[in-house]
């Protein structure tokens, strides 16, 4: 029989994964207290963990929230049951990333390559007014007033 703890964050994690039948939760005691470890298919561990660790975070608080009330101590402890290298082979984003990536970095440099361009066409009319201004200068001290 799952104790409410176990059905509280079965039902969370459930909620949040595209997969809920592999979530897995097993439930110890030891001297620090209840601790709880879930296991989730490996394209759902990004979103339990979530940006940063900020779901598995909330998730933690309130398994505290939980405590509390039951007067014990609980651990969370997420399980990465996926091969070392899923993310490297599996991920879709990062085979969609690179190209757009080399475009990025190739409209970079035509960019850069463009403005010192543009900086050497600035620095050559502005070295052409100058001169111009020193002439109508030269010019000016000629003149007897």
């Amino acid at each position: 029989m799952n104790s409410i703890d176990q059905q509280f964050v079965e039902y969370v994690v459930k909620s949040l994964v595209s997969n809920p039948d592999a979530v897995k939760i097993t439930r110890r005691i030891d001297e620090k207290g209840v601790l709880l470890e879930l296991s989730v298919d490996p394209e759902d561990l990004g979103r339990v963990i979530g940006k940063r660790g900020a779901t598995a975070q909330s998730l933690r608080t309130l398994l505290r929230a939980l405590g509390t009330k039951n007067d014990a101590r609980y651990n969370l402890k997420i399980i990465d049951n996926g091969p070392a290298d899923y993310n490297r082979n599996h991920s879709t984003s990062d085979r969609e990333e690179k190209p757009a990536k080399e475009e990025k970095k190739a409209a970079a440099e035509s960019e850069t390559q463009e403005t010192e361009i543009n900086l050497k066409e600035t620095s050559e009319e502005a070295e052409d007014r100058f001169s111009k201004t020193r002439r109508e200068l030269e010019e000016m001290d000629d003149l007897d007033v």
